[in-house]
């Protein structure tokens, strides 16, 4: 029976930027130990790749058209794909790093993590444990010590971040303007802001809710 030690880490880089795979192929393809055995652009392509290529562990971006990191991890488990993954990615708010790891993500680095980190990591991950760098740790179990907000909530956040008042709020989701305010009250105390305008600041730098445009 061969020592596994002898067995490379098989990775399967999941990203939409050409030269971030090749410079992530680059980079690890001259370590001992692990072997790059495929790219993909995205979630889609990652899904498929993985039905025919033996992988160990993706490296996953977080934003990528279609089919996000986030969709590519529930996507593998509704598909009963067990292979482990480390969310790659340039975007470090807590709600991103909070649903990578709801998703089932085992790791999570940023892109400019240095070469030593990202193998150990790699290694980490694939030898059964997680790996998160100690500022992303903290982040983390901060935000799964606060309580979720509700659906309505995230409406009425989503209607505060774009300056509507209590009236046209109500309005715009056929409430009463004493619901809102409810609403607004509530949304306040879970972010522990101290008001509206703090609320859909902390929402959008938190990651809670994204803003287009």
């Amino acid at each position: 029976m061969p020592d596994q030690r002898d067995t490379p880490i098989r990775i399967l880089i999941v990203d939409d930027h050409p030269v971030v795979v090749a410079g992530l192929a680059s980079m690890l393809g001259t370590q001992p130990g692990i072997e790059v055995v495929g790219s993909a652009s995205s979630g889609e392509e990652a899904l498929e790749l993985l039905r025919t290529t033996p992988a160990d562990l993706l490296l996953l971006d977080l934003r990528m058209p279609g089919m996000n990191g986030i969709d590519t991890l529930h996507a593998m488990r509704s598909s009963k794909i067990t292979k482990r993954a480390i969310v790659l990615t340039s975007f470090e708010a807590d709600e991103d790093i909070y649903r990578a790891v709801q998703a089932g993500a085992q790791g999570y680095l940023l892109k400019d993590a240095c070469q030593t980190e990202m193998i150990e990591a790699i290694r980490a991950v694939h030898g059964g444990t997680r790996y998160f760098p100690r500022d992303i740790a903290a982040r983390l179990a901060e935000r799964m010590m606060r309580t979720d907000l509700t659906a309505r909530e995230l409406e009425v956040l989503h209607m505060l971040a774009r300056g509507l008042t209590n009236k046209e709020i109500g309005s715009a989701l056929d409430i009463s303007g004493n619901t809102v305010r409810n609403h607004v009250n509530s949304i306040i105390e879970k972010l522990e802001v101290s008001d509206r305008t703090e609320a859909a600041t902390t929402a959008i730098l938190r990651g809670i809710i994204e803003t287009h445009g």
